[in-house]
């Protein structure tokens, strides 16, 4: 094989879709890491919470059930926390956003859930535009009073 065509097929291995399955306790710093490292390099979103506060968040949520994890290679890219048809979380890492991860974490969940809902902050435009073309429709907004962060959010509904 040359090498050319080696680093090829390395690349389109690189961009696979990732395996998909239940979070495990072990997963937690991985999933706190990549949410918090989103709140850092998001300029409109405000730290309300320590980092050690994201990792506790994401035990928590992996306790409670919640929580499907998208691994490649074995690492953790991405993660759609779920209780029910409400869509609690769903974050990709930098390095693994635009190949397909969040569309196949929301696949997941559309498949074993007749309807789905979720909040978006009004300033995050991507998670918009990504929930818009996946189907999902806006039923209100917000000023921000009913989240943490205080921000204007719009609430989306997703059915079969």
């Amino acid at each position: 094989m040359t090498f050319l065509r080696h680093r090829f097929l390395r690349a389109v291995a690189t961009r696979a879709r990732p395996t998909l399955g239940p979070a495990r306790p072990t997963d937690a710093p991985a999933i706190g890491a990549i949410l918090s490292d989103w709140i850092d390099e998001t300029d409109w979103m405000p730290r309300i919470h320590k980092r050690e506060d994201e990792l506790a968040f994401a035990a928590d949520l992996i306790a409670r059930g919640w929580v499907t994890v998208a691994r490649r290679r074995g690492d953790v890219i991405g993660f759609l926390a779920r209780d029910g048809a409400e869509i609690a979380a769903l974050y990709v890492a930098r390095s693994a956003r635009g190949q397909g991860v969040g569309s196949a974490l929301l696949d997941r969940a559309k498949r074993r859930s007749p309807r789905l809902a979720l909040w978006s902050f009004q300033f995050n435009h991507a998670a918009r535009a990504f929930y818009e073309a996946q189907g999902f429709r806006e039923v209100t907004r917000t000023g921000g009073a009913g989240n943490d962060e205080k921000l204007p959010d719009i609430r989306y509904h997703w059915e079969r």
